[in-house]
Order: structure tokens, then sequence, then C-alpha cells
């Protein structure tokens, strides 16, 4: 259930003193304005003032003095300093001390506010028993899943019957976490500004709710720092522009695979060939989800649309499988035997070559494998490669595929690799693989990687290389000095582009 926001732009202190914190009009207000909403996830673009937006929220209820309770989190201690320098200038005019042991700002009514940071979800089980009546989470994407966010809902609670407590967060579109976000808090309401009940099991009606900002919308900034947006256009991916500058979910910025296009690489389902070579590939997953991609090979120069073909040897990836709940990286926790029964279930009718599996399937610590256990249900696999390096190589490869110029479009010529768009996770979670911070050649394995993980699997099994771009033939201007006309004439295809 969806509600407008309709609530009077807030003000925080007297605003006859310059010196004290104001919401910019605009989404900024608006948010904070927000109080009776329980989760509020504000921002998109970089520079739209989130940070600034979550320290100046906290500040509406400080006259509740010891029943105001906050806490706000950063995924690093380096980025929390970050936060921390930033929270001193604002709350410095309210009388507030920051207070380094605890690293908690005290302000004179008694109102508290703890700087931490969460690593990884283990972090949260310190926080057991603890209450707050303000959580606030800065960069919500830098984290993996939601899965310390909601660990930490768990605190919001009041034993002093504070009205408006609440949970807010800022993010930016990309990182780790983009899917897990987007899911959460943009996908109910892309457009954002509308309210969305959820009614638990027990009828307890909880809201959330989405407020997008852009980089123009802060004013501030704007003023005193007017080269910032041409400076992020100097970026040079589009892509990462569009996202840093308007906020635009429906693009990923740091993507390791920029190359993947939908309109170059999804096709619509077609009948195919029997007599095309067909096999499939899969990731095995159990609290995280497993994913079997079925694909067949292209024998022949195939005409799909009129003088659309297909080119010999490319793949094609026409069925998914995808072993999750609903939620980002959140698997099944089915048996290899199911998982088994209904990959027959879906092969039927297809004459599958053979498969292949990471080769973790293959651990039998404790009794026979998960590829065992398949195996006797009558789907059997071999190991796959597993070389991450090589196997990406490879995807980028077929991706980018033949008689592409480097310098254009990552290169992207004719794709040797084309999906059906009924495969929606692979489509979903390909483009937002991003770099390994530690290791660039790589991906960030924190991310939902299943998908393309099994794509390199299948890949792996049927080797390919780009060939290289022919160098363009420069000519040899003394010879050019010396030749006669007929020289010339009759060397003119040497010479042309």
């Amino acid at each position: 259930m969806a509600q407008t926001i309709d609530r009077p732009i807030a003000t925080i202190g007297d605003n006859s003193a310059p010196d004290l914190w104001e919401p910019q009009p605009g989404p900024q207000s608006l948010a904070v304005s927000a109080q009776f909403v329980t989760e509020l996830m504000f921002g998109g673009a970089r520079g739209g003032g989130k940070s600034d937006y979550l320290l100046g929220d906290f500040l509406q209820d400080i006259d509740l003095g010891p029943k105001w309770q906050g806490i706000i989190f950063r995924r690093s201690h380096p980025e929390l300093e970050e936060l921390i320098k930033r929270a001193k200038e604002i709350y410095a005019p309210y009388g507030a001390a920051y207070k380094i042991a605890d690293r908690t700002f005290v302000f004179p009514s008694g109102a508290t506010l703890k700087m931490r940071h969460v690593e990884s979800e283990s972090d949260c089980d310190k926080y057991q028993g603890h209450q707050y009546t303000w959580i606030g989470w800065d960069e919500l994407t830098n984290w993996p899943n939601l899965n310390s966010y909601k660990k930490i809902k768990a605190c919001l609670r009041s034993a002093h019957g504070v009205q408006f407590k609440r949970i807010r967060c800022s993010a930016n579109p990309g990182g780790v976490g983009h899917h897990a976000v987007k899911a959460y808090f943009i996908d109910p309401c892309p457009t954002g500004m509308e309210v969305i009940e959820n009614v638990d099991e027990e009828g307890q009606i909880t809201t959330r709710m989405y407020i997008p900002s852009k980089v123009r919308d802060n004013k501030i900034l704007m003023r005193n720092d007017p080269g910032y947006i041409a400076r992020l256009r100097e970026i040079g991916s589009p892509e990462l522009v569009k996202a840093w500058l308007d906020g635009d979910w429906s693009v990923i910025t740091g993507a390791y695979f920029p190359e993947f296009s939908i309109e170059k690489h999804v096709i619509e389902p077609f009948r195919m060939p029997q007599h095309w070579v067909r096999f499939r590939s899969m990731d095995w997953g159990s609290a995280t989800p497993f994913c079997v991609h079925w694909h067949a090979v292209v024998s022949e120069a195939y005409e799909i649309a009129p003088n659309v073909y297909l080119p010999a040897g490319a793949i094609i990836t026409y069925r998914e499988f995808y072993g999750w709940n609903g939620t980002p990286n959140v698997g099944l926790r089915w048996p290899a035997t199911r998982v088994a029964q209904y990959i027959t279930k879906y092969e039927a009718g297809d004459n599958i070559n053979y498969g292949v599996i990471d080769p973790s399937a293959y651990s039998n610590q404790s009794g026979p494998s998960h590829a065992e256990r398949m195996a006797q249900e009558g789907v059997k696999f071999r190991k796959a490669d597993n070389n991450r390096i090589g196997g990406w190589d490879m995807v980028r490869d077929r991706l980018c595929g033949i008689e592409g110029d480097p310098d254009v479009n990552y290169g992207v010529g004719v794709p040797m690799w084309y999906v059906f768009k009924t495969c929606v996770h692979i489509i979903r979670t390909l483009p937002a693989l991003q770099h390994d911070l530690t290791d660039p050649e790589d991906c960030d394995t924190d991310g939902e990687d299943h998908a393309p993980d099994t794509l390199r699997y299948g890949f792996m099994s049927r080797p390919w290389r780009r060939p290289k771009p022919a160098n363009k033939q420069e000519p040899d201007f003394k010879l050019l000095q010396k030749a006669t006309l007929d020289d010339l004439w009759a060397s003119r295809e040497d010479y042309e582009d």
C-alpha cells in the first residue's frame, strides 16, 4: 500500500541563527519532514547532501534528552572518520561534545549519537540487547547485502515510548549491495516519494520510503564548487556519469563487464535446430543461490531475423534455473537430489551432451558430494575449470565477439554469446559485478555472482579467443616518393581503409 508524502517541510533549530543546520529546499527537506516513516532511504546521485541529511535528521529530536539515543554506521573505520569530521562541524553550534574514547556525540540535553563501523554481519552480534530510537546507515550499498541492516533493525525500540523511532540510510547506485538496496527500497516505487506499508505476521505495520536526490538539488555544493559536475563528467564512462549525476538505479557504476549490452546480447527466444550441441553449467549453492544454465552452440551462421545472423561458434544461453527465495543472494537450501529432479524435468526433450559444475560441488567431507548425489538421480557433471581470471577473460572475449573496434563501445562488435531474455538472473547480475578493490583483475566476490560464475564455467568448457584486430597497413612514404603513377594505381588496394 502506498501513500504519497504530504507533510510540511521541517526546519531545525532557530531560523534566526545562521550557524544552525537547516535542510535544503527540495528532497532533503522532504526527507527530514518524513519523521512518521519507519525506514527511509535518501539519495541516488553523488553530491546530493546524503551524509548531511543523516546527521541533520538526528538533530530533530535531541530535545527529548537521554530518551533520544542514536547510532550511525559506515562499513569501515576510515570511512567513519570522514563522517565524524562533518558531524563535528554540524553539531558544534548545538553544544555537542565528541567523546573520542566512546566515539559518541553527547548533546547538552543528554541525547547521544554513537559513531560505529560494521564490516561484516558477525559484527552486529555485539549490539544484541541494545536500544536505539534512531539508526543511520551511510552508503548502504557498500555492504554486500542487507543482513547487517536487518539485524540491527531489531535494536529500534524504546522503553520510554518515543513516538518517532526511525531508521535512515543513504546510498548511491552501484557497489556490491546495489541489487539488495534496489530490491528493498527502489523497486517497490522506482520514482520514490511514496510510503510503502508492510504488515508483519503479528499485524504490526511498518513503513518504508525512498526519496531520490540529484547533485543539482544540492544548491550549496553547486554554489561553492561550480566545477563539480564538470569533474564528474570527466570520469569517462557514460553509465557512471549518468548514475552519479542523476542517481539512476537502472545503470551500474564500476561495472566489471561494461561490455554487456541489452541491445547487443539479449535476444528473443526462438526454436533452435536440433543438431546444435547443447550442454549445461552449474554453480552450486544452498544458503546462497544455486544456478543452472543451458547453452547451445551455433554450428553455422544462422538467421534469426531478416539480415540478422548469429555467427558460427557463438554460444546461446537459452534456459536458466536459479535457486533463490526472492531475496538477493539468499538461497533455497534444497538438497542436491531435489535440485537434480528439477534439472531432469527442465531438460525433458533436450539432448544434453555434457555438464560442468564448480569443483566445490565434489567436496565429500561428510558423505557423498552434491555432484555425486545428483549423479544418482541421473544428472551428471564433470568438474569445471575454475580459473577465475582466465574464465572472466573468456566471458569478456565472447561479449566483445568479432569485428569490434577496441576504441568504440568497449570493443563490442558481433558478439559470440547471446542470451534469451527469459534468463533474467544472468541479465540482472552480470552487469552488476564490480571490480575487486584488492585485485583489479578479478571481480568482487561479495556481490551476487552465482549466475556469472555459472556462465564462466560454461565458457571455459568451450574455449574461444577473440581474434586480434588486423593492424591497418601504413604506407611507406619513402617508396611513395619514388613510385610512378602506374605503381600507385596498382597498389591502391593496399592503402585503402
